[in-house]
């Protein structure tokens, strides 16, 4: 197990192995298992994480009724409406809604690093993913011939083009999609290893550090995978991770009537959106002038000088507002 960043990137270095690498063989040696064990068992996480994102129902609500349908606002805005952050952040948005939501309403999630900040992961690999998958069929498509699949549409032998087609690309689906399951299995081991060591530096525990230490954490570890996934190197990895958290340093926990709702679920979206910019800084080549386990340090203590009020007790910040407390004596 790895106690700071810069030991990863030193086994990196000296091994000559890539960070997702390093991370899944550091499994391998804690728990005893061998390299399939170990991506099998994250393979489970991540088809729960996607299988979770698809089982959305933005019909129902929470039980205090305070969380619910905002995820399939965003979705049917975002299909009617040009998004000014662009199509790809506006998945993100709807995605982390979604995912909060879900929590709320009590549906399965996976909790990366929290289930309060389970919305910032998926709400970034989910897009990523199906992006992938079309890329790489559109790129599979422009290598070959492409009027086969114009004649599907035209000609006597329309019928006998679509069994072919159909064929072809059913084999190019599975394809792409193997290739972008395993491209997000080595994200999901970047950020498992950045989770690690900013748990065993800090928390990851709203509870203790406050909402930094839920939100920022699933930001920060969502922002290395994004950095992986967009071909950056170990060390754009690490920039982004601590700008991720150095954004979001001294975030209460203040969640309104003690439900991971008001404003958890809101609170997804901004550690999402955040994870992209911080991300797509670092692959810009823009480094992080504080060292980014100097900045979890800085987020421990933090954590440490905190109020008590605003760790997750419901009494400070929002939770302690004339509308929180109001909310609070309706709902409990």
């Amino acid at each position: 197990m790895f106690g700071s960043i810069k030991e990863i990137l030193d086994k990196c270095e000296s091994d000559g192995r890539e960070f997702w690498r390093v991370i899944l063989e550091d499994d391998m040696a804690d728990r005893n298992v061998d390299e399939n064990e170990s991506a099998g068992k994250m393979r489970e996480l991540w088809d729960a994480m996607y299988q979770a994102a698809k089982g959305y129902d933005g019909s129902i609500k929470s039980a205090s009724g305070l969380s619910g349908g905002d995820g399939k606002k965003m979705e049917e805005y975002i299909k009617t409406h040009e998004c000014l952050c662009g199509e790809f952040m506006g998945k993100v948005i709807t995605e982390a809604l979604k995912m909060g939501e879900s929590n709320a309403c009590m549906k399965r999630i996976v909790a990366a690093p929290t289930a309060g900040a389970c919305g910032v992961m998926p709400a970034i690999l989910v897009p990523y993913y199906e992006r992938m998958i079309s890329q790489n069929i559109n790129v599979e498509d422009n290598g070959n011939n492409a009027k086969n699949n114009i004649t599907t549409d035209y000609g006597d032998n329309k019928s006998n083009n679509i069994t072919t087609d159909n064929a072809e690309q059913k084999d190019k689906d599975t394809k792409a999609k193997k290739e972008a399951d395993e491209k997000i299995i080595k994200a999901l081991y970047v950020a498992a290893g950045i989770g690690e060591v900013i748990a065993r530096r800090a928390s990851i525990s709203g509870a203790r550090g406050g909402c930094q230490a839920e939100i920022g954490s699933a930001s920060a570890m969502a922002a290395g995978a994004l950095t992986y996934l967009q071909g950056g190197n170990e060390q754009q990895i690490a920039d982004s991770v601590a700008m991720a958290l150095k954004n979001l340093l001294g975030l209460a926990c203040d969640p309104v009537a003690g439900l991971v709702e008001v404003p958890c679920v809101k609170r997804n979206v901004v550690g999402a959106v955040n994870a992209v910019s911080s991300s797509q800084m670092a692959s810009a080549g823009i480094k992080s002038r504080i060292p980014v386990d100097e900045v979890i340090d800085a987020m421990a203590y933090v954590g440490d000088k905190m109020d008590e009020s605003l760790k997750e007790t419901g009494v400070g910040g929002l939770a302690g507002t004339v509308s929180g407390k109001e909310i609070a004596g309706r709902v409990l």
